[in-house]
């Protein structure tokens, strides 16, 4: 892992390779919150009590919504996966991260360059050089790493994932396959009561 200017699409993780590794090594007790397009992906690889997928028509919210269950729930490591277009609604999220003190949450940003629930258009940062590393460090995260190769990224998640919090992780991946946007869900409110009934549970073991 080094410096190097924004990665070519071509150079550019498979989305599903990375979030599938992640699956893998999240811890049991960890919460995980997806968004937007990972919302869509991650309940493929991924069914566990503790994961929420949120409603991916919010742009900017999951991860203030991280924040506070961070803040609520101490005892919990918590994952955030956020795009790039949703991040660039609401830089300011990173500066509310550090500044709550929530040293046990990983904010997990998927760069593909665009925006992908509403049609593939390109963000605003996708033909420059945004240094979304940059922004983190300068909002204060006292560990941030930049992936946008598979397997340097396989070989140092566990190392990066266990280190000082909160942490910000930016991978440059590829974009989602078109068929998950078909796959069909539980409305946000059955979903939400069940996470719900999933974190008191495990507060009464």
């Amino acid at each position: 892992m080094n410096d190097m200017n924004h990665a070519d699409i071509e150079r550019r993780m498979p989305v599903e390779s990375v979030l599938r590794h992640l699956a893998q090594v999240r811890g049991e007790d960890q919460i995980v919150i997806s968004n937007q397009s990972s919302a869509r992906l991650w309940p493929r690889l991924s069914s566990h009590r503790l994961d929420f997928n949120y409603n991916p028509s919010t742009m900017s919210g999951a991860v203030p919504f991280a924040v506070g269950l961070a803040i609520a729930r101490t005892d919990r490591e918590v994952m955030v996966l956020s795009g790039d277009g949703s991040l660039l609604m609401s830089l300011g999220c990173l500066v509310t991260a550090v500044a709550s003190g929530a040293a046990n949450l990983s904010v997990v940003l998927l760069d593909n360059g665009v925006y992908e629930v509403t049609g593939g258009q390109k963000t605003p940062a996708s033909e420059s050089a945004v240094d979304y590393a940059g922004f983190a460090a300068a909002a204060g995260f006292p560990n941030v790493s930049h992936f946008w190769e598979l397997g340097d990224f396989k070989c140092r998640t566990r190392e990066v994932l266990a280190a000082r919090g909160p942490r910000f992780l930016w991978l440059e991946v590829g974009t989602t396959p078109r068929d998950v946007f078909q796959d069909k869900h539980a409305p946000i409110t059955e979903r939400l009561s069940n996470f719900q009934a999933a974190l008191r549970r495990d507060e009464r073991a």
